[in-house]
């Protein structure tokens, strides 16, 4: 199975920023960890990170024409309002899981609201790092 990991504004910065909401571990933790899963599972992932809009919906448009089966979004702070991305994201019919580090139901208003969250199959917030593990295994089971 073909899976993309799409990661949006400021998630390279893991460890970096906020630690305390989004702990210590780095984007290269991250990304070791999502390598280790393909190779346990025996799929191929892919790791997409922008910090632009634009490249997210271009990659997004890209998976519905290169045998992408299941896609993995943390939009970050795009979550809360890029209908461009919802858009891109509706327009695709793999499995589509919204993932969140931190838990965004307890924390500031805006974050509260998704946009993008109607045009995925499910949203898996506040289970850190591991919140990714488990949206792969979503969409392995679809």
């Amino acid at each position: 199975m073909k899976l993309l990991v799409i990661n949006g504004p400021n998630i390279n910065f893991l460890g970096i920023r906020e630690r305390s909401v989004y702990g210590t571990e780095d984007y290269d933790c991250l990304l070791g960890m999502i390598a280790k899963k393909a190779e346990a599972e025996d799929c191929e992932i892919e790791v997409f990170q922008s910090n632009h809009e634009g490249g997210i919906i271009d990659r997004i448009q890209q998976a519905y024409f290169d045998g992408t089966e299941g896609l993995v979004i943390n939009p970050g702070a795009y979550t809360h309002y890029s209908y461009a991305i919802r858009d891109a994201l509706a327009s695709i019919t793999v499995p589509k899981v919204e993932v969140h580090i931190s838990d965004i139901t307890k924390r500031e208003e805006f974050r509260r609201i998704s946009v993008t969250e109607p045009a995925c199959d499910a949203q898996i917030y506040g289970r850190g790092l591991q919140g990714y593990l488990d949206a792969i295994d979503f969409c392995l089971k679809k």
